[in-house]
């Protein structure tokens, strides 16, 4: 058991649980006040030898600090307001705070960096001179250790429930361990050269928390506008799916979280059509049932009947799929049914396409039905097109 975990289990009750709300909030109010507690020692710390020593470089890595301790102060306000629970205004609960709070965290990195970045060209512009002294290297080297172990310390707490908050927050560390190495290495060649290097570090180190915290917000904004599934969850989501006996195949799988514990997903499974009604609701009632017990998903299925017994129906389906390979790949074909008439007949089905397909939805219809018509004038297509959230 490492150090962390050791911390995680002796202040956090049921740590195990990370699915429930109260653990969730119990961890993100533990890492914040560490966060808090930990920076803004780090902040006296470097201000006084900063503003001793007349080290702009120092002293602006001790703002670095401060400013981490109001996020921190974020965080820990983000995750007490995303344990509130559903209320009438917000019937699937307020999790999603937790992703502005990550937001805002993100835009105060970005700042940060901006506002260093224009000290340091000042600096660079009317340099003065900042005298040398152990003291500095033993505070900057300590910081760097409590950086790093600030680092793992997120990481593994924000990977633990899941939370983009903590995972933006641990790279942030991540950037002061550079930021405060940069610093560290500026002093010493300056000590050793006599070349003031404190303004062009400070630049250096300021471009690039700026970099880090645009990548922070695109990764933060992206749940919020509404990320598709990730891989894993949807081939999991498949294969647990396709376990019940059944079960023929599914389609149509949608999938959307309100927070990292709110999960709400809509599927069409195929089932056959001699199969009693009775039995067929019983078995999708039981999935649904059994991904909220046991995966936390909130699963809506929607029963498609399939005809097994008809060779003529497979065989023009199978007609319409060689169509769909020879078009483009991950063209996909679901609820496919045919309905015969005197003088031709109607296929009906819907086609999965997936969003690397430039294609028109109009000009791609038009391509099937002319590439269908073409082996038999007589066969005639209606033509649904998906564009699926998450293809299986």
């Amino acid at each position: 058991m490492t150090k962390t975990s050791a911390l995680i289990r002796f202040f956090i009750k049921n740590a195990d649980h990370t699915t429930n709300p109260v653990v969730r909030e119990s961890y993100g109010r533990f890492a914040s006040v560490v966060g808090i507690a930990t920076n803004l020692l780090l902040f006296g710390a470097k201000l006084a030898v900063g503003l001793v020593f007349n080290s702009l470089a120092i002293t602006a890595d001790a703002i670095n600090n401060l400013s981490d301790s109001s996020s921190s102060l974020i965080t820990l306000a983000g995750f007490k307001m995303s344990g509130k629970p559903a209320d009438e205004k917000h019937p699937y609960g307020h999790e999603r705070i937790e992703y502005i709070a990550g937001l805002i965290v993100s835009f105060l990195i970005l700042s940060l960096g901006f506002q260093l970045l224009q000290t340091a060209i000042g600096k660079i512009l009317h340099p003065e001179p900042s005298e040398f002294n152990w003291l500095s290297v033993v505070v900057l080297v300590a910081s760097i250790a409590a950086k790093f172990w600030q680092m793992r310390f997120y990481r593994t707490i924000g990977r633990t429930i899941d939370s983009v908050t903590l995972q933006a927050t641990a790279a942030d560390s991540r950037n002061d361990v550079l930021a405060t190495s940069a610093v560290l290495l500026s002093l010493l060649i300056s000590r050793l050269t006599g070349i003031e290097l404190d303004g062009f570090m400070g630049a250096a180190v300021a471009l690039f928390i700026m970099v880090s915290g645009i990548k922070l917000i695109m990764e933060t904004v992206s749940p919020l506008l509404g990320a598709g599934p990730d891989r894993e969850l949807v081939d999991r989501i498949n294969e647990r799916i396709h376990s019940y006996p059944g079960v023929l195949g599914l389609h149509d799988l949608a999938i959307h979280n309100y927070g990292p514990t709110k999960c709400y997903a809509t599927v069409h499974c195929e089932i056959s059509a001699d199969m009693d009604s009775m039995r067929s609701h019983d078995l999708i009632d039981n999935i649904e049932r059994d991904f909220l017990a046991d995966l936390g998903i909130n699963l809506v299925i929607h029963m498609d009947p399939v005809r097994l017994n008809d060779p003529e129906t497979q065989k023009l389906r199978t007609v319409a799929e060689g169509v769909l390979s020879q078009i483009a790949p991950g063209l996909s074909l679901h609820d496919f049914r045919v309905v015969h008439g005197i003088s031709h007949s109607n296929l009906i089905f819907d086609v999965t396409v997936p969003y690397s397909l430039a294609e028109s939805d109009d000009d791609l219809i038009l391509e099937i039905k002319s590439a269908i018509s073409s082996v038999n004038p007589q066969w005639r297509c209606v033509i649904q097109v998906d564009r699926g959230y998450a293809h299986s």
